[in-house]
């Protein structure tokens, strides 16, 4: 054979070795094009309802959907933001709001979607999944699987030696563990982003959790967000229950919560639950998880959640509050600080680039917001971080909507009834059944129970 020749078949193969690498490796180098694209300004609203397009996932089961009881009303459309009275609407534009969803006494009353998204989106949790991953050690513990206060190798043994040796799954689950890890999400060499390449590639995660070997501080002495805590403190779950993260939440969440579509995790190469970021929602199913822990872990007459747990985990643990937020920690579950005034109680789930569950129990709300705010890290226009701007905006709204009550026509003074008409020169000197009449005649009702503002927004129009 000549020479030409052999060169001519060897760079045929060559080409043909080649062709089937890419073949293969084609989803792979996909996803990585996907991880260095997500959060470009033309690409993110839209990456981050479809998830499942670029990324490994795993699809969940639910129950018989449920759709929300609706009292659809007006909500208020001012907001008080450092003491500085600010436009809703300006608010969450600023916040590059994607989806608002209010739940009041267990009822629907406002859901609102911007930037071309719709209610049926599913839409990336970012970090607002480590509570989810948290609700579920509760059964785990009252079943006695699980104790939070050993350490962590006693059920990973295979982190001995790393940095987590040591360390109680209680403090793994405060993120006081102490372990050294990089999550700044704008520095392309930060453990965050390698972590992100791991998955993105299709590694496993656990396999990553072994090669964390430096440790900042001692276990249970500083507070220090650290997001592959969460997926440490999932191993160990997944360990003691035998079941997958998949497994666990299906039982627990989607089986009994009546979800109007059925969800994602994203996952690894093996897999596992993406635990600390991957879940893919409805904003209105979001609010559901927040109606679960409202309600002290019950749902529709049966315990979900052992009640001490949800208590428990939403207490603030951390023996130091966030350096610029001043919020506390509980068990994977954001604490308000100070805990003080008529919104003691509250606490909220959050992700990256402006996802929130926010509860708060002493006004019976809870709200959920998804965003594409790509300056969630920057200070905003008043200088307060986003987070401070959200949650302003989360108690404003409570505040103002725990004062409502409802006002029956048939209760109403006949003073009552003059102010609320649009023209009131009109009502002088008109009898209390005239009143009644008019009021009747704009709204189109005979019998009605409304708060006060609403009924001063319906007569207006």
């Amino acid at each position: 054979m000549s020479l030409m020749k052999k060169i001519g078949i060897g760079i045929l193969l060559l080409f043909l070795v080649a062709g089937i690498l890419i073949t293969l490796n084609w989803s792979t180098i996909n996803r990585l094009k996907t991880v260095n694209t997500l959060f470009d300004s033309d690409k993110i609203v839209t990456n981050f309802s479809s998830m499942d397009s670029a990324f490994l996932h795993h699809d969940l089961k639910i129950g018989t959907p449920e759709p929300w009881e609706e009292d659809i009303r007006p909500i208020p459309e001012t907001v008080t933001i450092q003491g500085e009275a600010l436009q809703l609407s300006d608010v969450l534009k600023e916040l590059d709001t994607t989806a608002l969803v209010i739940i009041k006494d267990g009822k629907l009353i406002h859901e609102s979607y911007y930037l071309g998204t719709e209610k049926d989106d599913l839409r990336i949790s970012w970090s607002v999944a480590k509570s989810f991953m948290s609700g579920l050690y509760g059964q785990a513990i009252e079943e006695g699987l699980m104790d939070i206060e050993q350490p962590i190798e006693t059920y990973l043994p295979e982190l001995l030696g790393t940095a987590y040796e040591g360390a109680t799954v209680a403090n793994i689950l405060n993120m006081t563990s102490g372990v050294r890890f990089n999550e700044d999400y704008m520095d392309p060499k930060s453990d965050i982003n390698d972590m992100g390449r791991v998955l993105g590639l299709g590694g496993s995660m656990d396999k990553y959790t072994e090669t964390l070997t430096e440790r900042q501080y001692e276990p249970g002495t500083v507070w220090q967000y650290v997001s592959i805590d969460t997926h440490v403190a999932a191993m160990a779950l997944r360990r003691v229950t035998g079941k997958t993260l998949h497994q666990l939440w299906e039982e627990t969440y989607g089986e009994n919560l009546g979800m109007g579509r059925s969800p994602f995790y994203l996952t690894d190469g093996k897999d596992v639950a993406f635990a600390l970021g991957g879940l893919n929602l409805r904003t209105r199913d979001y609010a559901k998880f927040g109606q679960l822990f409202l309600q002290g872990g019950a749902w529709k007459g049966e315990q979900i959640i052992p009640a001490d747990w949800v208590a428990e985990s939403t207490t603030n643990h951390s023996p130091n509050v966030h350096p610029i937020r001043g919020t506390g920690y509980g068990y994977q579950w954001w604490v308000p600080m100070p805990q003080e005034g008529p919104n003691k109680g509250d606490f909220f789930a959050i992700g990256i680039y402006g996802q929130y569950i926010y509860v708060n129990p002493s006004a019976n709300i809870v709200i959920a917001k998804n965003a594409a705010d790509r300056e969630f890290t920057q200070p905003q226009s008043n200088g307060q971080h986003s987070v401070n701007m959200n949650i302003d905006m989360f108690r404003s709204l409570a505040d103002q909507m725990r004062q409502e009550k409802l006002i029956c026509l048939s209760d109403m003074t006949a003073e009552q009834m003059a102010e609320l008409m649009s023209k009131p020169v009109e009502t002088a000197g008109r009898s209390y059944s005239e009143l009644t009449a008019m009021i009747v005649n704009n709204t189109g009702s005979t019998n009605q129970c409304r708060t006060w503002r609403n009924w001063s927004s319906s007569l207006s129009k």
